[in-house]
């Protein structure tokens, strides 16, 4: 674990470096937007039927990264390491309803130093981890260091009056007139318009954490109207698909295998709703959108948009996360600061949710802490198709001592098993990019397999982009 010293050395110096800099007024704001459960079905990654016009908007204005990964694909361990700067392995981080105090506590998140350094810093909804639906509208495993205000907004969840039904087991959904006005995320993003339209003098940073489409999928009707019955299918596997699977990671998956007992209708109908929560969740996106552009904040507002890891909807007959394959280890990314050459751009280097942490902070002129692990993106701002890492690494503690670790490559995804089922994976993304064909079964493939083994055994340092 690190000192005391080392992670708050960062931060003691940062207010008066910035105002010997620049005034109050003009200092960046931060708009941080996290979005659960979150995969890459989005207009702006080029999804051909989801509409997100204000997420794709974001895009227009900032530098797209079409590959970021998680560090962990469940919510807990990927928002403590994406906030603190620390990968799993030092937030000692594997599981949910585990708050950063516990294991690390002096940690130095990325909220706090904007706090310490002259921000008023803000949450509204979920930032740190939150059971979805049971813990809604708490404050459970949040972090009070890392906030001026925090405010977990209640809201209905699966028990809105509208049309609700089950698909499988577990996929609740409700379809709903009217425009939504007790979700949490429209009292979130009232709350984040708010906190723009009474800005002060002092610049703020405001985690607006939404929990669509997390389960349950609950939306207004209008937004379900977006996708017609029958125009929405789920992906068809190869009859195969699971025989070069390792046990470790099936178990790792838990109940959300098996295409979760749905029939092919249910199937289609579950990816539906996704699709709708996900236009539901990008509509509270425009809503505040909107209210920076009146306040006239807009020009000087750092817009960061990320999902917290992917999700499954029927790859390998899975709807979840808790995977190192690519649907559930990649997830959406925008960065949108103004004045950057690359802005309206996308990005197709390799990057890594702990990297955001040092690039919010350079862009605000922040220094950098000491303890971060992660690599500052912000060349990839002026020049997105610049070098950049070798490799992007993802991990995933499973039940009975499992354990996988996974590193991707430009090229090839390899991962490794360890624990009662040790197996290993390695895929090539040119020829198969669905992840469908194990290599590491192939004979042919020994000389490869062995120098993706380097990759993962070398790490993420000796991944990092030269700059």
């Amino acid at each position: 674990m690190q000192s005391r010293r080392s992670f708050l050395s960062g931060g003691i110096a940062a207010p008066a470096l910035l105002l010997g800099q620049k005034t109050a007024s003009e200092r960046p704001d931060v708009l941080f937007i996290a979005a659960d459960d979150m995969n890459n079905s989005l207009g702006c990654f080029g999804h051909p039927l989801v509409k997100s016009p204000n997420i794709d908007r974001i895009a227009a204005m900032g530098v797209r990264f079409d590959r970021a990964y998680c560090q962990f694909p469940l919510c807990g361990p990927s928002r403590t390491s994406l906030l603190s700067g620390l990968r799993p392995d030092s937030t000692k981080i594997f599981a949910n309803q585990i708050a950063i105090r516990d294991t690390v506590p002096d940690a130095l998140t990325l909220p706090q130093h904007f706090k310490n350094s002259g921000w008023k810093s803000h949450r509204f909804g979920k930032m740190y981890h939150m059971d979805v639906p049971a813990s809604v509208g708490t404050n459970k495993w949040d972090d009070p260091p890392s906030w001026d205000v925090a405010i977990s907004p209640p809201g209905s969840e699966q028990k809105t009056k509208g049309e609700a039904y089950n698909l499988g087991r577990g996929w609740n959904v409700v379809s709903f007139p009217g425009e939504g006005k007790d979700q949490a995320d429209d009292r979130a993003a009232d709350l984040a318009i708010e906190t723009f339209a009474k800005r002060g003098s002092q610049p703020v940073f405001v985690g607006l954490g939404l929990l669509r489409p997390h389960l349950p999928s609950v939306a207004p009707a209008r937004f379900f109207d977006l996708y017609p019955k029958g125009t929405v299918k789920a992906v068809v596997n190869p009859p195969n698909d699971r025989d070069d699977i390792p046990k470790a990671s099936e178990i790792s998956i838990n109940t959300r295998a098996n295409d979760m007992g749905m029939n092919a209708a249910e199937r289609d109908e579950a990816v539906r709703a996704y699709f709708a929560t996900v236009s539901y969740m990008d509509w509270q996106v425009g809503r505040v959108l909107g209210s920076l552009e009146k306040s006239g904040r807009l020009r000087n507002t750092v817009i960061v948009f990320w999902g917290d890891h992917g999700w499954h909807l029927g790859e390998h007959h899975r709807w979840h996360k808790r995977s190192l394959f690519e649907e559930s280890a990649r997830a959406p990314l925008i960065v949108a600061a103004p004045g950057r050459k690359g802005n309206g751009k996308g990005s197709r280097a390799l990057v890594e949710f702990v990297d955001m942490y040092p690039t919010i902070a350079e862009l605000a002129g922040l220094p950098r802490p000491a303890h971060l692990e992660g690599q500052s993106m912000v060349p990839l701002l002026d020049n997105p198709a610049r070098p950049w890492k070798t490799a992007a690494f993802t991990q995933m503690h499973g039940p009975d001592d499992i354990v996988g670790r996974s590193a991707r490559t430009d090229r090839y995804r390899y991962t490794r098993w360890t624990g009662p089922y040790p197996d290993e994976e390695l895929y090539d993304h040119e020829s198969d990019p669905k992840e469908y064909t194990n290599l590491a079964r192939k004979a042919s493939s020994a000389a490869l397999l062995q120098q993706m083994r380097g990759t993962l055994d070398r790490g993420w340092k000796a991944a990092r982009a030269k700059v």
